[in-house]
C-alpha cells in the first residue's frame, strides 16, 4: 500500500511541476555598437632608402642616425672631379662653337653686302656679267646654310653644359621629405653610385603613421572612410591613442579571410614609432538591430544552443548561436522575431511540444 502511495505522490508531483507557470521575457530588438580587440602594426607614413644618383666619392655627412631633418634639408655631399672636367670642357666646346658661330655671321654678312651690290648695279645694262650675280646669291645661301648649322651645334653644345650641371646638383643629396634618418651605412670617403648596394641613409616620415588593421571578414561590412578608431600599445599601457579610417583595401586576403585596412595616426611628439604592435579597439556596426535575450534563456547542451519559445501555450526550442553580452543581455542570431516570448530561464526539461502557463516577468 505505502508503494502505491509513493508512486501516487511522485506522478502528481511530476504533474503540478509540469503544470508550473513558466516566466516569460520578450526579445528585445536594439542596435547595438560593441567593440571587438584586434592587432595592428604600425608603420611609417612615408619611408624610402637614400641612394646616389651620380658617382662620387662621399665628402660631408650631415645627418646621423635618430636626426631629425626638415624637407629640403642637406643630408651628405658627393664630390665627384671628373664631373668638373666634365662641365669644362663642355663649356670649352660651348665657347669655340660660338666663335664659329661668329665667324659664319659675318661671313653671311659680307655676302649679302656683296649680293646687294651687284644686285643694284645689274639695274645697269653691261656693268655686271650675269654670271656673277649668280655666283654671289650662291654664296649668301652657302653661307646661311652654314650658319643654321652652327647654331644647331651651338644649341646641342649648351644642353650638353645644362646635363653635366644637372647632373651636378646631385652630388648635393637632399631630405624629400621632414622625417627621421633611422639608418646610417655611409662615412665619408666611401665610393658610392647608382650601381652601388650600399644604403647611404634610410629617411622616415614620422610625425603622421599608418596603422593597418586586418579585419575579419564577418565584420568588414561596419569599416566605414573617417571612423575614428582607439588603440593601446604596450610601451604606454596606461594612455589610448586615435586613429581615422582612410584607406580600406576592397579585397580579402585568401589565407586569413580579413581585409587590410589603413588608418592614419597623428605623430607630432614622436612618442609612437613604426614596428609598434597596438591593439585597436575596433567598432563593429551590425547592419540592423540586434535581437538581446537574458543570459539565462539561452541553454547549451553538447549537442545545440537553443532558447525556448513559448508560442500560443506551446514550447519550441530555437536553435541560436550567441553573440556578444550588451549589459545584462546577450545577443543572440536565430529564428527569431523581436517581441516573441521566450522563457526567461530555459531548461531541457521544457521539451519541445509541451503545453504551458505563462507568466511574464516583471523585471
Amino acid at each position: 500500500m505505502s508503494v502505491h502511495r509513493s508512486g501516487f505522490v511522485l506522478l502528481l508531483a511530476t504533474y503540478l511541476q509540469a503544470q508550473a507557470p513558466v516566466e516569460v521575457v520578450s526579445v528585445q530588438a536594439k542596435a547595438v555598437q560593441r567593440e571587438v580587440r584586434l592587432p595592428g602594426e604600425i608603420l611609417p607614413y612615408l619611408d624610402v632608402p637614400i641612394q646616389a644618383k651620380v658617382s662620387g666619392f662621399v665628402k660631408n655627412v650631415n645627418v646621423d642616425r635618430g636626426s631629425i631633418v626638415k624637407e629640403g634639408e642637406t643630408l651628405l655631399t658627393l664630390e665627384a672631379p671628373e664631373m668638373q672636367a666634365q662641365i669644362a670642357e663642355a663649356e670649352s666646346k660651348v665657347q669655340a662653337v660660338e666663335l664659329q658661330r661668329a665667324e659664319a655671321e659675318a661671313k653671311l654678312a659680307s655676302a649679302q653686302s656683296t649680293y646687294q651690290s651687284l644686285k643694284g648695279a645689274a639695274e645697269t645694262p653691261g656693268v655686271v656679267a650675269g654670271n656673277d650675280l649668280i655666283v654671289a646669291e650662291k654664296a649668301v645661301e652657302a653661307a646661311r646654310a652654314s650658319m643654321k648649322s652652327y647654331e644647331g651645334t651651338l644649341r646641342a653644345a649648351q644642353a650638353s653644359v645644362r646635363s653635366f650641371k644637372d647632373l651636378e646638383q646631385y652630388l648635393t643629396i637632399l631630405a624629400p621629405f621632414s622625417g627621421v634618418i633611422v639608418e646610417r651605412d655611409i662615412h665619408p670617403g666611401a665610393l658610392v653610385g647608382p650601381t652601388s648596394t650600399t644604403l647611404l641613409l634610410r629617411l622616415r616620415q614620422t610625425s603622421r603613421l599608418r596603422l593597418v588593421v586586418a579585419v575579419p571578414e564577418a565584420i568588414v561590412g561596419g569599416v566605414m572612410n573617417g571612423a575614428h578608431v582607439v588603440f593601446t600599445v604596450p610601451a604606454f599601457p596606461t594612455e589610448t591613442f586615435r586613429g581615422v579610417v582612410a584607406r580600406i583595401a576592397h579585397s580579402l586576403d585568401d589565407k586569413t579571410r580579413t581585409m587590410a585596412v589603413e588608418l592614419d595616426v597623428t605623430n607630432p611628439n614622436l612618442r609612437l614609432a613604426p614596428g609598434m604592435y597596438p591593439e585597436v579597439r575596433w567598432p563593429v556596426h551590425n547592419s540592423g538591430p540586434s535581437l538581446l535575450v537574458p543570459p539565462t534563456s539561452i541553454v547549451a547542451t553538447t549537442e545545440k544552443t537553443f532558447v525556448v519559445r513559448v508560442k500560443n501555450g506551446t514550447v519550441e526550442w530555437v536553435p541560436v548561436m550567441r553573440g556578444a553580452s550588451v549589459g545584462d543581455l546577450v545577443e543572440v542570431f536565430g529564428d527569431l522575431k523581436p517581441g516573441e516570448m521566450i522563457a526567461k530561464r530555459g531548461t531541457d526539461e521544457l521539451r519541445a511540444g509541451t503545453r504551458v502557463e505563462v507568466r511574464t516577468s516583471t523585471n
